[in-house]
């Protein structure tokens, strides 16, 4: 799948802190309904692909680290997903004979599957985050 629910809570957590103000964990998860065991491991991921950055401590929380305007879906989704693969047979590790470069036809299937992706991303990089959360310049 492409998309996974780390992606959609990834999405929303940078919803939620795009009014660029400090926002606690507990805040973040009571405002888009994420479990906070979710929402912890994702924000770690955030952090260290660089959207958000963490405050320790009594007063800490979290906060955008970058700009709404610098980043795209398709950001978002490759700092919290390993593989953003639509079809399994497209990943590098899965062994699929029709892969084979020795066979003198390449596989139709295989060909359609990474048009599809390929159109995926493309839409994905499409529009920044400032521009889908429909947000003023």
């Amino acid at each position: 799948m492409l998309l996974t629910k780390e992606c959609d809570y990834g999405v929303r957590i940078i919803r939620v802190l795009s009014d660029a103000r400090k926002k606690t964990v507990k805040k973040i998860c009571d405002t888009e309904y994420i479990p906070e065991k979710y929402a912890y491991k994702i924000l770690k991921k955030l952090e260290k692909a660089g959207f958000v950055q963490s405050i320790r401590g009594r007063d800490g929380g979290y906060y955008l680290a970058k700009p709404l305007d610098t980043f795209t879906l398709y950001d978002i989704a490759c700092a919290v997903d390993e593989n953003l693969f639509v079809f399994e047979c497209l990943r590098q590790e899965v062994n699929c004979p029709h892969k084979n470069p020795d066979i003198s036809a390449p596989c139709t299937a295989h060909l359609e599957f990474e048009r599809i992706q390929n159109i995926l991303v493309s839409e994905m990089q499409s529009k920044t985050i400032q521009e889908m959360l429909n947000l003023p310049d």
